[in-house]
């Protein structure tokens, strides 16, 4: 496992006035976010090659247990097959091609209901309808055992499945590099949706969703409210090939500059936007009121300020329900985490939750159009989980599914800014160095979709 709490290189990473821009390229064509032929080459050179997420592991618990998981027009069948090992095929009979899944739903064996071939559940061809009507089937085609559901590579990690198009693939772990040991400390495989489970189309490209979370600048323009509680002057950045993290601090110089009560209370609205934190709230209070002089007074030190108090109000409460925290730092117990799994998975994960937006392109192809997957995960004690497990909703296209008041203001300036990169006369964004998650991101693109020569 690398260090005994990975975060570590994380709570230390430069801040952006510490930082070297001159190997970073600060403009990104906007031809990638409406030309379709860009759309047409990220699919084929970047979406069909590489590792994606395609459900969560727990949507899928039990021995015969599957879900169809689709991009663009391709459809592959994830099932749980009777050694608890999550597979995925190619969704199409090995005779004519016939799709028989779609949805979800629990079943023994995959029967096509075309000319009833059926498969086991690790897609091995079990039967073959009137195999002598006409001589063994092997004369004419090929042995059974030839003839099971084309496999593709799919691995859970951290919760997910991830499914890789391309056959030849190499290892999750690979891929993933030194993120993974940062995300394994969380134990996200031991947590639900709880509250936010929903999927909804949007009417901007899937980048552009990507985007507008691996930067805080917008905060003060777009989310007015999250100024006292955030300073995005003290984010810290990691790289990890072509994923990254950022931190976010709960108002590292903000709260200062408020009264100690104040600086309680903002800690109490944070709830809002970061559900989790209400459950440390009764023992940050104790923590809190033990501050306080004979007359009440709140006096605060460098070592016992609200953000150190929510820290270990936050360590003690998910230990004694029984999360191990013992790989966080006191930083993961309070602060923001934003990690951007490439390509399309970004997780803002404190200790003991996380909100997690995934994006996927339209599935016919249109740049302009995308559906975006977004869920609140928090861990809870296994005797709750199968009660407060959130089912996900699947927004009906034409309705809205009305999100917490950042998340919801974030829905709509997306769609604005969709509209505006459609101009084809402006040929470039210009980023700030507040952006320069976004100039990795998409350079990490650039390798996959353009090739190096190209970029």
């Amino acid at each position: 496992m690398g260090s005994e709490r990975p975060g570590e290189c994380v709570d230390k990473g430069p801040y952006v006035s510490e930082m070297d821009f001159s190997g970073f390229r600060m403009q990104v064509s906007t031809d990638r976010y409406h030309c379709q032929d860009y759309a047409n080459r990220e699919r084929e050179r970047m979406w069909m090659r590489t590792w994606q997420v395609a459900g969560r592991a727990d949507d899928i618990p039990d021995t015969g247990d599957w879900m169809e998981y689709r991009l663009f027009d391709q459809s592959w069948l994830l099932v749980r097959g009777r050694d608890g090992v999550v597979r995925g095929f190619v969704n199409a009979c090995r005779h004519r091609g016939n799709s028989f899944c779609e949805g979800r739903g629990h079943s023994p064996r995959f029967t096509c209901p075309y000319h009833n071939w059926s498969y086991g559940l690790d897609g091995k061809c079990l039967a073959v309808a009137k195999p002598d009507y006409d001589g063994p089937l092997e004369e004419f085609v090929a042995p059974k055992d030839e003839l099971g559901l084309i496999e593709v590579p799919v691995e859970c990690f951290a919760g997910f499945i991830f499914l890789n198009p391309d056959r030849n693939a190499g290892p999750l772990a690979d891929f993933l590099g030194e993120i993974a040991d940062q995300l394994s400390a969380y134990r996200l495989d031991e947590m639900i949706p709880v509250g936010l489970n929903v999927r909804e189309r949007i009417d901007c490209n899937w980048k552009v969703i990507m985007d507008a979370f691996q930067e805080g600048y917008h905060i003060q323009g777009v989310h007015p409210e999250l100024v006292p509680a955030m300073d995005e002057s003290k984010e810290r950045y990691y790289f990890f090939g072509d994923h990254s993290v950022a931190t976010g601090p709960f108002g590292a110089s903000n709260l200062v500059e408020q009264s100690p009560e104040d600086q309680v209370k903002t800690i109490h609205g944070l709830p809002m936007t970061f559900p989790a934190v209400a459950e440390a709230l009764p023992r940050f209070d104790e923590l809190v009121n033990e501050c306080r002089d004979a007359d009440g007074k709140l006096n605060f030190t460098d070592e016992t300020g609200v953000r150190q108090l929510l820290q270990r109000a936050t360590r003690d409460t998910w230990t004694a329900k029984g999360l191990d925290v013992s790989r966080l730092t006191d930083v993961q117990m309070s602060d923001n985490h934003f990690h951007l799994v490439f390509p399309n998975l970004f997780m803002t994960i404190r200790g003991g939750e996380a909100t997690v937006i995934i994006s996927y392109p339209q599935p016919d192809g249109d740049p302009n159009h995308c559906f975006w997957h977004v869920m609140n995960l928090m861990w809870v004690p296994p005797e709750q989980r199968a009660a407060m497990r959130e089912p996900l909703k699947e927004i009906a296209e034409g309705d809205h599914f009305t999100y917490f008041l950042p998340l919801e203001q974030d829905y709509e300036q997306m769609q604005h800014q969709q509209r505006g990169l459609r101009n084809t006369t402006m040929k470039h964004m210009e980023l700030t160095r507040q952006e320069v998650r976004l100039a990795w991101f998409h350079s990490a693109l650039d390798t996959w979709v353009l090739g190096r020569d190209e970029k």
